[in-house]
């Protein structure tokens, strides 16, 4: 039955998903600022048949530009946060390259950042620095990678100096697994969701869709900005203790 279960949801999101990428793709040359909106309404359907009950807590930013700064746990985490605001996402540059989905995240307009070439930090950090300009708001993993979630590991800086303007907020977010089938979820079953170290996405993904429903709480915390005595180091170590705090409330009933 819980295969069954997940094939039916596979099927649909297929067939939900497929036919509104060409649609998309008219958005971006058309209409870009429908096209920015779209994959908000797209993930919230998204989140509707795939049964991942999403709450938010806390002031959601209502428009752009911000810098949210979030911990990762999963590929769960692209869907719950764009069911919330929309947003486009901070990757690694690989995944432009993955079957089916690098297609959605250039869709979203995804700023691709190589991590491993020694002078691609910089570049990387304008392009998001031009996007905020522009008015965006992007997500920023600043853990570099995704994790358990059940702690959080030490924010990298890097990126945060796209936020050196006082007028761009930095805002993080605590990104909260904490209920399966209406019971607290356990560490036992965290790995089912969680996708981290070397697993292997499709079959992860298939294990994932088995049970349900998940339950995700969106944390945000109050924004924080840069100054002339708070640079990127500051803003990432302020952002982490944040994330760190609810975290670890949310996830002990706090």
């Amino acid at each position: 039955m819980r295969r069954l279960r997940a094939a039916l949801l596979l099927c649909g999101f297929a067939l939900f998903t497929l036919p509104l990428m060409p649609l998309q793709f008219l958005l971006l040359r058309l209409w870009p600022g429908a096209a920015a909106r779209f994959p908000h309404w797209y993930h919230r359907q998204l989140c509707r048949w795939l049964r991942f009950q999403v709450h938010a807590k806390g002031p959601v930013p209502q428009h752009g530009p911000a810098l949210i700064a979030s911990n990762h746990v999963s590929w769960i985490d692209i869907i719950a946060l764009s069911a919330v605001l929309p947003c486009s996402f901070i990757a690694k540059r690989e995944v432009a390259g993955w079957p089916l989905f690098g297609a959605l995240a250039k869709l979203q307009r995804t700023v691709f950042v190589d991590r491993d070439r020694r002078g691609g930090t910089g570049q990387s950090r304008d392009e998001i620095a031009g996007r905020l300009r522009q008015g965006d708001i992007l997500v920023l993993f600043p853990e570099g990678t995704s994790h358990t979630g059940q702690r959080v590991l030490p924010f990298r800086s890097s990126y945060f100096g796209a936020a050196d303007d006082p007028a761009i907020p930095v805002i993080p977010v605590a990104m909260a697994y904490r209920g399966l089938r209406g019971l607290p979820m356990s560490r036992r079953e965290r790995p089912f969701y969680a996708w981290y170290g070397g697993m292997d996405l499709a079959p992860h993904l298939w294990q994932a869709l088995q049970d349900g429903p998940l339950v995700i709480d969106v944390i945000f915390h109050d924004a924080l900005h840069s100054d002339s005595r708070h640079g990127r180091k500051a803003l990432s170590a302020a952002a982490e203790a944040s994330v760190r705090h609810s975290l670890a409330a949310a996830l002990h009933g706090r």
